[in-house]
């Protein structure tokens, strides 16, 4: 059931299913993706005894500003403290937090700097807190090829042409970056309606600059950042999940992440899966939240 809910700076327009009793689950989704990333994971973990909350990010669907003076931010700090105002709001003292990509981060945020509201993480491609400061410190060509789509958002030409090519920009992303999913017309449409957001291209560009500290980010943030900055371990048990197919993030990438983790932790690679792992994978990303909650 889609519901909206004041958290923070945001309405946040959100799925809720499960029973009142369940052991909560929020569910984060990444860019440029939305709620249905987990349509077929919320069944399973409502089977299981869970009660699941999938959020609209920032600039995606129903989600909106209060204000229109708020910064349209996308920085790492602005997406944790969503994450946490949206708790808040719905009165969950703490509950396993799952998540890729900027869902992925913002779930690593919290459970980074406000342990107490994580039971468990969920983490796609490891540890997600951006390392801001060393971001100017080129990496190996093949991975730098891969990040094409954020030197062109940084760009006027690339914000024009987000704004102009949204759809066919971020369905060729999700072709690259999951290349063996063979997802079709209909699937991808009923997501990228969540693009149609007046906010999302701002927030996206906002995003892709200020992690390599092209722009400034929201002076109510700064203290937050600078916590961040200095990459936090995190003490709650994780589970990272890593497509062997990953077309963004390569494999190796996580293999030495166990090093950011302080508790119980388990990190699984997931044969032939990309990016998007809660809809290529959804039975191995139910598990997972599943065996923490």
């Amino acid at each position: 059931m889609l519901k909206q809910i004041n958290a923070g700076v945001l309405r946040v327009a959100y799925e809720e299913t499960g029973a009142a009793s369940g052991k909560p689950v929020v569910l984060l989704h990444g860019f440029p993706y939305d709620v249905h990333a987990y349509a077929e994971v919320a069944p399973r973990l409502v089977s299981a005894g869970c009660r699941v909350y999938v959020p609209y990010l920032r600039g995606y669907g129903p989600t909106r500003f209060l204000s229109g003076d708020t910064l349209r931010s996308g920085q790492q700090a602005a997406l944790g403290h969503d994450l946490l105002a949206f708790m808040d709001a719905l009165g969950l003292r703490s509950a396993v937090l799952a998540g890729y990509d900027w869902g992925g981060r913002a779930a690593c945020i919290v459970a980074a700097l406000w342990p107490e509201r994580a039971r468990g993480l969920v983490t796609g491609n490891g540890y997600n807190i951006q390392d801001i400061p060393a971001s100017m410190k080129p990496q190996e060509p093949d991975r730098e090829a891969r990040l094409w789509y954020q030197y062109y958002f940084h760009s006027e030409r690339g914000r024009a042409g987000l704004e102009q090519n949204r759809r066919e920009l971020c369905r060729l992303l999700w072709g690259l970056w999951s290349p063996t999913w063979r997802f079709d017309d209909s699937t991808y449409e009923r997501s990228a309606a969540a693009f149609d957001n007046p906010d999302f291209v701002p927030v996206v560009i906002h995003s892709y600059r200020h992690r390599f500290g092209l722009v400034a980010g929201d002076p109510a943030l700064e203290d937050t950042e600078r916590r961040l900055a200095a990459q936090p371990a995190i003490a709650v048990p994780t589970i990272v999940l890593h497509g062997y197919d990953n077309g963004v993030n390569p494999v190796r990438g996580s293999e030495r992440h166990d090093r950011h983790f302080r508790a119980a932790y388990q990190r699984r690679v997931i044969p032939a899966a990309g990016h998007n792992l809660p809809q290529e994978v959804p039975a191995e990303f139910a598990d997972a939240v599943q065996s923490l909650a």
